[in-house]
């Protein structure tokens, strides 16, 4: 398993936080239903340096308590659809 994901479950874990907590996203009327584990995954896929930028931001999130966390996955989540809508438009 790679060790950044590892520390990422790690952190989610010392917090009891549920890596399979939703989020729902509304998107131009369609429900899009993302989980703290498929953004933590995707997020993954990406270059060592990016893994590193969200392992670091997760850290901060986890710091700032009174939602932080959420509010994190909302964001991740959001620039994952962002980013899959512009690669559907592109095509």
């Amino acid at each position: 398993m790679d060790p950044i994901l590892q520390e990422c479950q790690e952190l989610l874990e010392a917090q009891n936080i549920d890596s399979n907590s939703e989020i729902d996203f509304d998107v131009n009327g369609e429900l899009h239903t993302l989980s703290y584990a498929y953004i933590t995954d995707t997020f993954m896929q990406a270059s060592e340096e990016s893994k590193l930028v969200f392992l670091r931001a997760l850290q901060k999130a986890i710091e700032a308590e009174n939602m932080g966390v959420e509010k994190f996955f909302e964001g991740m989540g959001q620039l994952l659809l962002m980013t899959h809508l512009s690669e559907k438009f592109d095509n």
